[in-house]
């Protein structure tokens, strides 16, 4: 059997692997989830509507826990009905896998595509939908915890991509999986599966919105300015940081605004979309799944002829980025957990601090797909690019979901020793 078609069955086993992953995480995510109530909302006793805070009323967790709740404050509130909320975080993965599968088959449509610029419609239409969705009364609930918030910002925008200059190091062929990975370092977080994560483990929600909000706002101007300086510099390639920044606007920022400003003047419009959250979510899933597909099907011939170790090892260096990046910021949130002296640090409650760990360790897709729409080619195959990111983006969920998990059966096992 010749090499490519080895790649190309060996792509879809893993492909498929992939896939069932992403039906049991789609599963897990829908076990004892968190039933908010207008979305984000306090963590302590009296913050909710009524209670003098600035909160609104969350229903805590039943994960068959004793009416003393687990030791943490958000558990001593009222707890309500277990709920299975829609989860369109395995949607969105399998979507992905199967834009990937569909372009390794048969390249004709996703070429098509490209020649009506269909990627750029789908990335305005991704970010549209985030600014429909984008509910900005709930961001206030996270200026109790503004020290921690800053410090994922800080993380997200500047200390995690400074590793993307020591990934570029990696002498790797072909070197397109490499770069990708460095500039996925580069990214904001991704736009709901942090939110979502933190959710689930009875985190701060609105402080996880608010990190994923402006990091991504803010991403505009810093992601250009850190591809220049960590991947440029690294490639030996001068990159167009103004057009770059122009076309961020124009792709990014626009629709942001459009949808924001349509949810803010039309009630309608705005009951519409928290009505029909689910059908948008899966929406701007299958809308970022057709960039991989595109891009995949305009270098399906180089993928095939990729040797699968190739494929394994940026799978494996994915991981262990990602991994980095949790240890990274666990660190040093328990480092400045031990700086502040007076009462209980922001960094050591766990509300705070697992939202901060989950939303500052993961990484956006649909931004880098738009920066490697907008380069053209300048770092190299756009489909070598995105392939390794994909995998990357798949498996920082799949991880993230399991130490959910873990973290969920912690509090458990603590409330029924109580």
């Amino acid at each position: 059997m010749s090499s490519p078609c080895a790649s190309l069955l060996l792509m879809i086993c893993l492909l498929l692997l992939l896939l069932c992953s992403g039906r049991g995480l789609g599963d897990e995510l829908q076990r004892g989830a968190w039933m908010v109530e207008d979305a984000a909302a306090g963590n302590e006793p009296g913050v909710g509507r009524g209670g003098g805070g600035h909160g609104r009323r969350r229903r805590a967790p039943t994960w068959n826990v004793n009416g003393r709740g687990c030791g943490r404050p958000s558990d001593d509130l009222r707890r309500g009905p277990w709920r299975m909320p829609p989860s369109a975080t395995s949607s969105g993965m399998r979507s992905l896998i199967a834009g990937i599968a569909l372009a390794l088959v048969d390249p004709t449509l996703g070429c098509l595509a490209h020649k009506y610029s269909l990627s750029k419609y789908s990335t305005f239409g991704i970010f549209l939908i985030s600014g429909l969705t984008l509910r900005t009364k709930e961001l206030g609930a996270a200026l109790e915890a503004w020290p921690a918030g800053l410090f994922g910002l800080a993380s997200i925008l500047l200390f995690t991509p400074f590793l993307a200059q020591f990934i570029m190091q990696i002498k790797f062929f072909p070197h397109e999986f490499i770069t990708g990975l460095a500039m996925f370092c580069c990214m904001p977080t991704t736009l709901s599966s942090g939110v979502t994560l933190t959710q689930l483990v009875g985190g701060n929600t609105a402080l996880a919105l608010a990190m994923t909000a402006i990091s991504n706002l803010l991403g505009i101007m810093i992601v250009p300015l850190s591809l220049a300086k960590y991947i440029g510099v690294g490639a030996g390639v001068s990159l167009p940081t103004e057009k770059l920044f122009k076309s961020l606007v124009t792709t990014l920022l626009i629709p942001i605004i459009l949808g924001k400003v349509a949810r803010e003047t039309s009630k309608g419009i705005a009951g519409f979309v928290d009505g029909n959250k689910q059908g948008f979510s899966v929406t701007s899933a299958i809308l970022l799944s057709l960039v991989p597909w595109i891009q995949v099907s305009r270098s399906r011939s180089l993928l095939l002829s990729v040797q699968p170790k190739a494929f394994a090892v940026a799978v494996t260096v994915g991981v262990l980025l990602h991994f980095a990046l949790l240890a990274f910021n666990a660190a040093a949130l328990h480092i400045l957990s031990h700086l502040e002296q007076r009462g209980v640090s922001v960094f050591a409650r766990n509300e705070y601090a697992r939202a901060v760990i989950l939303v500052a360790s993961q990484k956006t897709l649909p931004v880098l797909v738009a920066v490697v729409e907008q380069l053209g080619g300048a770092l190299g195959e756009s489909g070598l690019l995105v392939i390794p990111c994909v995998a990357a983006h798949i498996n920082q969920i799949i991880i993230d979901s399991i130490i959910v998990n873990w973290w969920r059966q912690r509090d458990q096992q603590f409330a029924n020793a109580k």
